[in-house]
């Protein structure tokens, strides 16, 4: 599971930077980190377009990094590079082939590009880029060019490229309009266009093929269909398998080229080990394979350098079976983990004394190890729209049985923060207060969330017996529940003295109120500002933080215990009283534990349709109008760092160096050029 940021006080974006016209021709400009670290100020805003902001980040201590242990960074970053081809044909069965002519008129495009058009066409190519694909990375409605057609035609004429008529016509008429459809009643298959399924596939089709699954153990279910494409061949339904030899291939085994030499460094043997099944994966694609590799890496705890790498979260998928690719490096902050490894060692103090059903907790919760690490590299569906924290593995038997692996990116979470400002909390908080404990807290509490909602959230609860994975039982809204589960976790220890106790905070009462005023903020009106009006809530991470915070605003009416105020035409939701609101934070948590272990699809259906998909739309119209006087973008992704080689004669690294690309484009066309290995049809 991951978590995505979501800024809750440092929302304001910094001025626009001035663009620099593009070349088609690029030129190699990069800035050393050694630079920028003698700067007194680390530049953190690389450029601004359409809803984005993008930033880069640094990664402190690379230097005091042994040579063995840089190289095992650079070997995996190169694996997940090698993959990022991947996450372009899973979004879309025509992105590779858009992109291609895209870049190819970047490239080669000698005409005027002084005008409204050109600028026009180039938000386009960064939109696509930002989102691997061409539907919005978080909407996931299809991005719509603001130029004419025939421009577009006029550019690949004059740069000599054929994109046929299909694909050209894609862009801009009304098919696959939308990534991931989690409306049932459009068809989850046929009003998605994601490129897991055949088009011919239905989902009532899914649902009959994977009933007929049965893992050879059911206690340890295998994740079917996590690392394939179902389609229909002479009628029968089939499953291409990611693998060497299968779907894929020429990305796989450049990915495991590079995992063979991270192999040859690797910090010890538990490590070694885990990336040899991680290997045997990729080239045999099979399921027991990826559980046995699972199990290795969520058990080998030692060392500085860890990672996550292979077809793993199921957002992308409407019903939840399928992975998608990603991967990011990270090394450990030993400040940051030694301070926040306490929440670890209790991790069974909050399951014991969580508010859920005794048949609900966890007699025992094994091996949870969190770590704030700083991210060296990310790929796939990790880049460039990152998340902040992770919990993985997603099998809730491996997390039982064997514990999990959560982790804060630490260095993502500190470029976000520098790179923002506290305008819009001071438009949408009613009170002076209310501001003040943002900003002495709100930071921390972000922190804290993030922490509670991955290592305790995802880890706490289990399953009743003979109950299947959530993915079956509460299919479309499984992602939601269980990211909403993990947010009822934090809240609800986010005010609780044991974080006092344990030396996180200086006064529990003041981080919970900071914290809870930001969320339920947030949950009912600051973060519409980045769906269309008119628009439904699809993503996951936005519905969930609507329906908690409606459901709790709802039960507490007759109390009064959040209220809805309107003030010269503003609306405003002020909590008045903390600890009631605490309270329906834990008859929630109570409730979607309940769901989740037992399966109950008819009750989180309600839950979901009735408080987390609909939107206010006056209200929405209020909050975009309030909103647009800031140049805030609201969404935020990263450039990487570039990871230089120095090699001796012999061929043999002997230092690396990190380097800043100057521009998002830059780095774009240089992956492209460099990691390019899928065909255009797969």
């Amino acid at each position: 599971m991951k978590l995505k940021f979501i800024p809750l006080f440092f929302a304001a974006a910094l001025s626009v930077l001035a663009c620099k016209q593009e070349s088609a021709k690029l030129e190699k400009q990069e800035v050393s980190t050694a630079e920028i670290d003698q700067k007194q100020d680390f530049d953190y805003v690389v450029e601004e377009f359409a809803d984005i902001k993008i930033l880069r980040y640094q990664i402190p201590g690379w230097e005091n990094l042994s040579l063995k242990e840089q190289k095992l960074v650079y070997y995996l970053t190169q694996a997940g590079l090698a993959g990022r081809d991947i996450i372009w044909d899973q979004n879309y069965r025509h992105n590779l082939k858009i992109r291609k002519a895209l870049e190819h008129v970047v490239n080669n495009y000698n005409g005027d590009k002084n005008t409204a058009s050109w600028d026009n066409f180039m938000t386009y190519v960064k939109r696509v880029w930002f989102s691997n694909g061409i539907h919005h990375h978080y909407s996931n409605d299809k991005i719509k060019p603001e130029f004419e057609k025939s421009y577009l035609k006029t550019l690949l004429t004059e740069t000599n490229y054929n994109l046929e008529d299909e694909v050209f016509e894609v862009i801009f008429n009304d098919k696959d309009a939308k990534k991931v459809n989690l409306d049932a009643s459009k068809g989850l298959l046929k009003g998605s266009a994601t490129n897991f399924y055949g088009v011919e596939v239905t989902a009532a089709e899914v649902d009959d093929f994977y009933a007929k699954k049965t893992s050879p153990n059911p206690e340890k279910p295998l994740s079917f269909g996590l690392n394939s494409k179902l389609v229909k061949e002479n009628g029968e339904l089939i499953e291409r398998t990611y693998k060497v030899d299968g779907m894929y291939h020429e990305s796989i085994v450049k990915v495991i080229e590079w995992l063979e030499k991270a192999k040859t460094v690797a910090e010890n043997k538990a490590q070694a080990d885990a990336l040899e099944l991680l290997i045997e994966y990729y080239t045999t694609g099979k399921l027991q394979v990826w559980d046995d590799y699972n199990v290795a890496w969520v058990e080998a705890t030692e060392g500085n350098i860890d990672y996550i790498n292979g077809f793993i979260e199921v957002y992308n998928d409407p019903k939840g079976y399928r992975g998608s690719f990603e991967n990011i490096v990270q090394i450990k902050d030993f400040d940051m983990s030694k301070k926040m490894a306490v929440l670890e060692d209790n991790v069974q103090w909050f399951e014991d004394n969580a508010p859920i059903a005794k048949e609900h907790k966890k007699e025992n919760v094994k091996g949870v190890t969190y770590k704030t690490v700083i991210v060296a590299g990310e790929a796939g569906d990790a880049s460039p729209s990152t998340p902040i924290g992770v919990n993985l593995p997603n099998a809730n038997w491996i997390r039982q049985e064997h514990g999990s692996k959560s982790v804060s990116l630490g260095n993502i979470i500190n470029a976000y923060n520098n790179a923002g400002g506290t305008d819009k909390l001071k438009e949408f908080a009613y009170t002076e207060e209310e501001i003040k404990l943002s900003e002495q807290y709100g930071e921390l509490a972000d922190k804290l969330h993030t922490a509670l909602h991955e290592v305790v959230g995802h880890a706490s609860g289990k399953l009743n017996p003979g109950v299947g994975e959530t993915k079956e039982t509460l299919k479309e809204y499984a992602s939601t529940l269980e990211e909403g589960r993990a947010d009822l976790v934090g809240l609800y220890y986010l005010m609780n003295p044991k974080l006092q106790e344990l030396g996180l905070t200086d006064d529990s009462e003041k981080l919970g109120k900071a914290a809870y005023n930001d969320y339920i903020r947030n949950g009912l009106m600051t973060q519409l500002t980045r769906i269309e009006l008119g628009k439904d809530i699809e993503e996951a991470h936005m519905r969930n933080r609507q329906w908690v915070s409606a459901w709790v605003y709802e039960k507490g009416k007759e109390d009064n215990i959040i209220e809805k105020i309107n003030k010269e035409g503003k609306t405003y939701f002020v909590i008045n009283d903390y600890q009631k609101l605490r309270e329906l934070f834990g008859e929630l948590l109570k409730e979607t534990q309940r769901i989740k272990s037992e399966g109950d699809f008819k009750a989180v259906k309600a839950l979901v349709e009735n408080y987390g998909v609909k939107v206010d739309q006056e209200l929405h119209k209020e909050v975009i109008e309030r909103n647009s006087k800031f140049n805030a973008k609201p969404y935020s992704g990263f450039v990487n760092p570039i990871l230089i080689p120095e090699m001796n004669e012999d061929g043999e690294i002997i230092k690396i160096t990190v380097e800043q690309p100057e521009s998002f484009m830059h780095q774009m066309l240089n992956y492209s050029k460099n990691y390019n290995f899928l065909p255009l049809e797969n």
